[in-house]
């Protein structure tokens, strides 16, 4: 068993999720592997066990199911020495919001900002009864600054900051540690799997999905002031400085691009 305790983390399969997996296994954490692919944990867990010595559990289920979800729930509760949460489990719908399937659009707000307090709450007692741990929520710098043609999922990602923000506040003298990551652009799946083409960004503006964790982590174990929301790669911290401008002077330069993007994206149907 892991000497450091256990860390469950959703969206384990692929990308953020599946490095965060293995940054915590190589730090000696027991694992709680949570995605729909079963066959695609069972691999990651068997590897990590073999490579690291720990602990490492595949619990397959869809978060924006609350029947699914409440089972996540329960596992959390019933986890032995649970010290870390990372809510990472994510989706998008590309395309404007009129135009797309509007139960696609809740299932965003589901996975992202439901099953992240859901499983939070569950987290949260046994937690604090140990006064130490930490819950990280993968936000992104998209939930940052407003911005049209994936606007459920910027604002489900902007949820995600206000609520660990206010959380952290409610913790503040538990032990207890709140993380809102942010990152830009980063090599993972989650592009190609919304059908998007990136081909055209340069290489200079991505991060890895190793480099991403690896800052987040090392962020989280420092326990700096001020990095409840934490922005990876300087990079992006310097287009974070951009949130010091007034709200109406950032929804401006946002709808100056937006119109120039518009002559490539299109507009919304009016049919």
């Amino acid at each position: 068993m892991g000497a450091r305790g256990t860390a469950l983390i959703t969206g384990a399969s692929a990308g953020l999720g599946e490095a965060y997996s293995r940054a915590l296994a190589a730090r000696g954490y027991d694992l709680i592997l949570v995605a729909r692919r079963l066959d695609l944990l069972e691999n990651l867990a068997a590897e990590l066990r073999s490579r690291h010595g720990i602990e490492a559990e595949a619990f397959a289920a869809d978060l924006t199911s609350e029947e699914e979800l409440e089972r996540v729930a329960l596992r959390i509760e019933q986890a032995d020495r649970l010290v870390i949460l990372v809510n990472n489990a994510g989706c998008a719908v590309e395309g404007f919001f009129v135009d797309t399937d509007i139960e696609r659009q809740m299932d965003v707000v589901r996975l992202h900002d439901l099953a992240g307090m859901r499983l939070a709450r569950a987290a949260l007692p046994q937690l604090i009864a140990r006064g130490a741990g930490a819950l990280i929520f993968v936000s992104s710098m998209g939930g940052l600054f407003p911005f049209p043609a994936n606007v459920t999922y910027n604002a489900s990602k902007a949820f995600l900051v206000s609520f660990a923000q206010s959380l952290a506040l409610e913790l503040w003298r538990t032990g207890v540690r709140v993380q809102a990551l942010c990152p830009g652009l980063t090599h993972t799946s989650f592009h190609a799997t919304m059908g998007v083409d990136v081909s055209q960004v340069p290489e200079g503006m991505w991060m890895s999905a190793d480099e991403v964790v690896e800052e987040s982590l090392q962020a989280l174990e420092e326990g700096r002031h001020g990095r409840i929301v934490f922005i990876p790669g300087k990079r992006n911290r310097r287009l974070g400085w951009l949130l010091l401008l007034p709200r109406p002077a950032i929804f401006r330069a946002v709808a100056m691009l937006a119109r120039i993007l518009e002559k490539i994206v299109g507009s919304p149907s009016r049919d």
